[in-house]
């Protein structure tokens, strides 16, 4: 017997009016090579065909369906309910890949100094068609303030983290994972990456992520004000990228919406850090046309 296998996984799935997707996220944890000690789904009092996928599920599924208070407040509580060695988060429209489980259990038994562990990831489509690859690096905490390149569904922590760092912080509904990868790597926490696909995380037009993305990057800027104090410039940009994009289309009119731009990002500057940094004058000022022209580009794919 492999040395590491008396490592247990607990799997955590919030969910909330997926049903569509829930039977195919319920179908890749039951079809893990490593033992799943535990699969935890904590409904938030779905009113779609969820309940009728939880109830033909096979028995060993644990689940709940009760009001909740969001997303993180739905995987805490299933955290809290569950006993594995190592936590696994996969939201009720992801899927893992074959493997997955067992990648991540046999890398964390051979690593005991390594507390969260992440493979790379696919974006899949509503029907499950893989659309491009999850933009992952490996580990690196500077990087990671500018951008969150870790898939929640491909990443698997260590159970003593939640008690060393706490659980997901159940302010936020949009970057709970983000914060929490945050909040663990600040204060010491250590992080390895798998180069190997692990799971695919599904991007589709009910996803939040994508339905309602300027309040997105409003709660990622809160949180950042709240973790560092200040907001990092490349977060205005992104928020100041999104808002603008709502309103003026970059490709027909460049010189408006870079304009507008500007003034957006000088907006969110002040009102999460109550100054301008000097590279952000510099964008905006006489260096700001290639910027610009950047921002602007984004806008427009």
């Amino acid at each position: 017997m492999f040395e590491g296998s008396r490592l247990t996984v607990s799997v955590v799935t919030p969910s909330w009016n997926q049903g569509r997707f829930l039977g195919r996220t319920l179908g890749s944890v039951a079809q893990q090579s490593w033992p799943v000690l535990e699969h935890l789904v904590i409904d938030g009092g779905s009113t779609d065909e969820t309940l009728d996928v939880l109830r033909a599920a096979p028995a060993g599924l644990r689940w709940v369906s009760e009001p909740d208070r969001g997303q993180a407040h739905a995987v805490n509580k299933g955290i809290a309910a569950s006993s594995g060695d190592i936590i696994a988060w996969i939201n009720s429209d992801d899927v893992y890949y074959p493997g997955a489980l067992e990648t991540a259990a046999r890398f964390l038994a051979q690593n005991p100094q390594v507390d969260v562990v992440y493979g790379d990831a696919d974006h899949i489509d509503a029907a499950g068609a893989v659309t491009e690859d999850y933009p992952t690096r490996d580990f690196d905490l500077a990087a990671l303030y500018h951008g969150c390149f870790i898939c929640q569904p491909a990443a698997f922590f260590r159970r003593r983290v939640v008690g060393a760092y706490g659980p997901l912080d159940e302010r936020l509904h949009y970057c709970m994972d983000y914060e929490f990868w945050l909040r663990l790597a600040r204060a010491g926490a250590r992080f390895a990456h798998i180069p190997v696909k692990l799971a695919g995380s599904r991007l589709h037009a009910d996803a939040k992520t994508l339905r309602y993305r300027e309040p997105v990057f409003r709660e990622i800027n809160d949180m950042f004000g709240r973790m560092l104090g200040r907001v990092p410039d490349e977060w205005l940009w992104n928020y100041a990228n999104i808002a603008v994009g709502r309103h003026i289309d970059a490709a027909r009119q460049p010189r408006r919406y870079a304009a507008a731009l500007a003034a957006r990002a000088l907006g969110a500057a002040w009102r999460w850090n109550r100054r301008v940094s000097p590279d952000m004058l510099g964008v905006v000022g006489g260096g700001a046309r290639r910027r610009l022209r950047r921002w602007a580009g984004r806008a427009s794919t």
